[in-house]
């Protein structure tokens, strides 16, 4: 007997700690991987019940509008940014900086991965955007930093940045990111938009 055609698809499972650690440790999934929350005075990172918290690596390129340049994803000019490193980023207001994790991840197949940004961070008015990373993409996943208050903020390498939830799909797509050459494949360091 078929299937009924108005039946929902089994619905994605989240993949808990047990998993992620065996993925990590076995296929180099998240690697450096660390195996616990660590928090001891700075912002939580590492193996979560249902997630990873990553960490903030400490290379920035902030936004700035030194040359009136234009904002255009077709035709994106470096000179936006202005590039720091440092134990710490300080965000203008009403602006933002790209950054990038610490760990590089090797995404499996058959899994997506969704990113939230940390609660203490998105408390202050500091939101972390970051597009899903789709299966088989691997690399530093590079961080939008949004700075949504009037005044400067801070956020701080070497800590707790982003969560990554990794949903498990009723089977392997057809294509993956890897399959279609992604254009973001194997990024290393901040990645700039790219056509």
């Amino acid at each position: 007997m078929g299937a009924d055609k108005n039946e929902a698809p089994p619905a994605m499972a989240i993949m808990p700690d047990h998993w992620i650690r065996r993925m990590a440790l076995e296929r180099g999934m998240i690697e450096p991987f660390v195996d616990r929350q660590q928090r001891e005075g700075r912002i939580s990172f590492g193996l979560s019940s249902y997630g990873y918290d990553a960490r903030l690596a400490p290379e920035f390129k902030i936004f700035t509008n030194v040359d009136n340049a234009l904002v255009d994803p077709k035709a994106f000019s470096a000179q936006s940014f202005v590039e720091r490193e440092g134990p710490s980023c300080v965000v203008p207001p009403n602006s933002f900086a790209l950054a990038r994790t610490i760990e590089y991840f090797r995404i499996p197949r058959d899994i997506l991965v969704i990113c939230l940004g940390k609660s203490t961070y998105a408390r202050c008015g500091i939101i972390v955007n970051v597009t899903p990373l789709e299966p088989e993409w691997e690399g530093h996943v590079t961080l939008e930093i949004s700075n949504t208050t009037p005044l400067p903020a801070r956020v701080y390498a070497q800590e707790g940045i982003c969560q990554f939830l990794f949903l498990k799909g009723e089977s392997p797509p057809e294509v993956s990111y890897a399959d279609r050459g992604g254009k973001y494949m194997r990024q290393r360091g901040v990645t700039l938009p790219r056509l």
